[in-house]
């Protein structure tokens, strides 16, 4: 837990199995005016919650154990003044959708840095001037979104995955380890 004990400061809650970009990201936090809390997974995260009840929560989606979509539910469920931005290198439409229907405000595909998440924080309003793409997904990208359609919609489990996409388990295992394609 990294905090400084000034109360007047709005608390933050991190949760980020990345222990050393939790470190960076919690220190840049900290100087942009928060107190910063920090766990690295999903249960640690809600008891750390109770504890110091966050205005503010950035989520690492893709942690050992539940994912960060958990923590997104709970912690909506048990503040409903919170507002919390997910935070992943593991980006999908999909996850996406969930992450805003469970109760965050934004989504942010990895790397970020703290200026990227404090301005997230910032807008907990859609924007009609968001700009939209000149061209269609590739079909790389398109693969990607579809395979996280399919992984949602078995509950996560691989192996019912790799049956619904008629792939060996193997092959959608080192797909779901690559990074997603960026368009």
């Amino acid at each position: 837990m990294n905090a400084k004990l000034d109360s007047n400061l709005p608390v933050l809650l991190l949760v980020d199995d990345d222990e050393v970009f939790c470190h960076v990201l919690s220190k840049a936090l900290s100087k942009r005016g928060y107190l910063v809390h920090t766990a690295h997974n999903v249960n640690d995260g809600i008891n750390l919650a109770e504890k110091v009840v966050p205005r503010y929560a950035v989520v690492d989606l893709r942690m050992p154990g539940p994912s960060g979509l958990a923590l997104v539910k709970q912690l909506a469920k048990t503040n409903k003044a919170i507002d919390i931005v997910v935070l992943t290198g593991y980006a999908s439409i999909n996850t996406a959708v969930e992450a805003i229907k469970l109760g965050a405000v934004h989504y942010l595909a990895k790397p970020v840095d703290a200026d990227d998440v404090v301005a997230a924080l910032q807008k907990s309003q859609g924007d009609e001037n968001t700009s939209v793409a000149e061209t269609p997904m590739s079909v790389h990208r398109l693969e990607w979104e579809h395979i996280q359609k399919v992984l949602s919609e078995s509950s996560g489990n691989i192996s019912e995955a790799a049956r619904r996409l008629n792939m060996h388990r193997r092959t959608l295992q080192r797909k779901l380890q690559k990074k997603p394609v960026k368009k």
